[in-house]
C-alpha cells in the first residue's frame, strides 16, 4: 500500500476539507493554490461557502428512511447521485494520470464527468478510460478551426453533452497564482521556474512523477492547423483572442449533434439568453470564485434563475460545494444536479484516481446520511420546505 492509499484509508480522512489537507501535504505550493485559490481579494470565493451556510434545514422527525434513493437523471442520463464532476483544467499537474484519472473514477461511481478543452490527456483517451458519460467542455482556445475539429474529434469519440463556458473572455486575476510562480510553471522555460524551485523539491514524489510522465506537454484537444497543438504557455493569451460570445451559438449549434449546456449563467437575463440561443441545461456558476471577484454566490441568484426559466431547461449548479448537505441545499433551491471541482481535484492532488474516488464516496456517504436525518426518503421528494433560506441570503 503506498503512503497515499494509507493516508486515505485512515479513519479520519471524513471530509473534502480532510482531502485538502492531504493534497496540501502532496502537491508544491504552486499546485495547491492553483487548486484552492480565487480571483483578486478572493470575495466570491468565500461568500459561496458562507451562501450555502447560510441556508439551514427543516427535518422531518420520526420518519424511518431505510434506503436513502440518491439516483438522478439528467438530460437523459441516468446518474448514481446528483453530483457530476466539473471541468478542471491542468489536472496533470495534479498528478500525471489528471483527467483520465478522474473520468474512471468518475465512471465506476455511476456518474459524469466533464471534459475540460485545456486537457493535457487527449480527449479519446479520456472518454475510453471512463464507463459512464463523459462531456465535452468547449473554449474557443485556438479560433473556431481549432474549435470545429476538437468538437468532430469529441462527437466521433462518443461524446454526448457539449458544455460551453461564457464566463472567460480573459483570466481572472488570481493573485496566489501570480505570486507563486503559475505562469512560469505552465510556461516551462528552465530559467522561469528558477526562483521557485525550491517549493517544488520540497515535494520531491510530486517532481519525479511530474518530470517522469514529461512534465506539461501541449494542448492536445486544441489543435490549431498548420501549427499543431497549442503549447501550454500559450493557451491564456489565446483564450483572451477567442473569447465566446452569443454570435457563434449559430455555427456551433450547426456542428454539434447533441444537447448544448450553457455554463456560466449568473442572472435571469443571461439564462433566458442561453435558452434563445438553443441551450437545453445551465450552470449556474461564477467559476469557482476564480474569475470576476465580487460577483454573488451561486447560492444566492440559483431561485432568480429557477424562476426565469421555469422548467423550460435543466438547471445545474456549481461553485462551493465541498459537503452532500451542500448538494441537498441546492436541490431544494431547484437544481437537478450539481457539478463539483476543487472537491475531487483535491482527492486528485491527494492520491491520484484513488483520492477522485474518495471524494466521491464522501459526497455520496453525505448525501445519504443527509436524506435520512432530514427525513426525506429520495433525492426526486427535496423542495424548498426542506429548507430555510434568509431573507438578505
Amino acid at each position: 500500500m503506498t503512503a497515499s492509499s494509507r493516508a486515505l484509508a485512515s479513519p479520519h480522512v471524513v471530509s473534502i476539507d480532510d482531502l485538502r489537507s492531504l493534497a496540501r501535504h502532496r502537491v508544491p505550493k504552486i499546485v495547491f493554490n492553483y487548486i484552492d485559490g480565487g480571483a483578486e481579494s478572493e470575495l466570491t470565493l468565500r461568500e459561496n461557502r458562507r451562501a450555502f451556510e447560510a441556508i439551514t434545514f427543516r427535518a422531518r422527525h420520526a420518519v424511518a428512511v431505510p434506503n436513502a434513493d440518491l439516483r438522478a437523471r439528467c438530460l437523459g442520463i441516468d446518474l448514481s447521485m446528483p453530483v457530476l464532476l466539473a471541468p478542471v483544467g491542468y489536472c496533470r499537474i495534479m498528478h500525471p494520470d489528471g483527467e483520465v484519472a478522474a473520468a474512471r473514477a468518475a465512471g465506476k461511481a455511476g456518474t459524469a464527468y466533464i471534459l475540460s478543452t485545456v486537457s493535457g490527456h487527449r480527449l479519446e483517451d479520456v472518454k475510453a478510460a471512463s464507463s459512464g458519460s463523459v462531456w465535452f467542455q468547449l473554449y474557443l482556445t485556438g479560433g473556431r478551426a481549432a474549435a470545429e475539429q476538437a468538437m468532430h474529434r469529441a462527437q466521433n469519440a462518443g461524446y454526448k453533452v457539449l458544455v460551453i463556458t461564457i464566463d472567460t473572455p480573459v483570466i481572472g486575476l488570481r493573485e496566489r497564482e501570480v505570486r507563486d510562480g503559475m505562469n512560469q510553471l505552465l510556461r516551462g522555460s528552465v530559467w522561469s521556474q528558477l526562483p521557485f524551485m525550491p517549493q517544488m523539491f520540497a515535494r520531491p514524489r510530486w517532481l519525479a512523477r511530474f518530470l517522469l510522465h514529461g512534465g506539461l506537454p501541449t494542448m492536445p484537444n486544441i489543435v490549431v492547423p498548420g501549427k499543431g497543438p497549442l503549447q501550454v504557455g500559450d493557451a491564456h493569451t489565446a483564450l483572451t483572442r477567442s473569447a465566446f460570445s452569443w454570435e457563434d451559438m449559430t455555427w456551433i449549434r450547426n456542428l454539434w449533434r447533441g444537447p448544448i449546456v450553457i455554463k456560466g449563467v449568473l442572472s435571469a437575463e443571461d439564462a433566458e439568453r442561453s435558452l434563445d440561443h438553443g441551450a437545453v441545461a445551465i450552470v449556474v456558476s461564477n467559476h469557482g470564485g476564480r474569475q470576476l471577484d465580487g460577483v454573488p454566490a451561486t447560492m444566492r441568484v440559483l431561485p432568480e434563475i429557477v424562476a426565469a426559466v421555469n422548467g423550460r431547461a435543466e438547471i445545474l449548479l456549481d461553485s462551493g460545494i465541498r459537503r452532500g448537505t451542500d448538494v441537498v441545499k441546492a436541490l431544494c433551491l431547484g437544481a437537478s444536479a450539481v457539478l463539483c471541482g476543487r472537491a475531487y481535484a483535491y482527492g486528485l492532488a491527494a492520491a491520484g484516481e484513488a483520492g477522485v474516488t474518495r471524494a466521491l464516496e464522501i459526497l455520496r456517504t453525505d448525501l445519504d446520511r443527509t436524506l435520512k436525518l432530514l427525513g426525506c426518503a429520495s433525492i426526486r421528494d427535496l423542495d424548498r420546505s426542506y429548507i430555510d433560506v434568509p431573507s438578505n441570503g
